[in-house]
């Protein structure tokens, strides 16, 4: 008897200690899962869209005026290269500096003037487009940011490319095909 009793308490002594931890892993793995929960997870696109916008200029803020802000290049074939130049004018009464542009993609490429545009003065701004693999309606913007109030404009280039030999296209006044 004094064997059996001695086993008895053994084993509930060893259910004590199991229950006891079990109840403590119990604890740290709810308080485990409530942080979990309570974290937020990091929104990705938006952290990589801040890091690659580049912000204005600090200083004071002017404005810059388009002769146009969308070219309709009209028709081109697929594979054909596209440039047209946009000019501005600094209607501000600071000197006007842009800091970049940049298109909406890696098909459409601007270059701009990277010296500060005086007040009154015209400056250019030319976009190449190219249409390989870009078949359809197309509007390919053009990011502008700069020392002016809102920070960001925007210009557009509009038309449709299509598929095919290099024939049908019609060009508009103002549109160079590159080749």
């Amino acid at each position: 008897m004094y064997k059996s009793m001695k086993l008895f308490f053994f084993a509930l002594a060893a259910a004590g200690t199991l229950l006891a931890c079990q109840s403590g892993d119990k604890d740290v793995r709810e308080e485990a899962a409530e942080s979990l929960q309570t974290v937020q997870p990091a929104d990705n696109a938006a952290a990589q869209n801040a890091a690659n916008q580049k912000t204005a200029p600090a200083g004071p803020t002017t404005e810059i005026t388009f002769d146009e802000t969308e070219f309709n290049f009209g028709t081109v074939t697929d594979g054909e290269v596209v440039e047209h130049t946009y000019t501005f004018t600094n209607t501000g009464d600071e000197p006007l500096i842009i800091s970049d542009a940049r298109g909406s993609c890696g098909c459409t490429v601007p270059d701009w003037p990277k010296e500060p545009i005086a007040q009154g003065e015209e400056g250019k701004i030319t976009v190449r487009f190219d249409s390989k693999r870009k078949v359809g309606d197309r509007r390919q913007k053009v990011t502008i940011t700069a020392n002016t109030e809102p920070a960001q404009t925007f210009i557009y280039l509009v038309g449709k490319v299509e598929a095919g030999e290099n024939s049908g296209k019609e060009n508009q006044p103002g549109m160079k095909v590159v080749q």
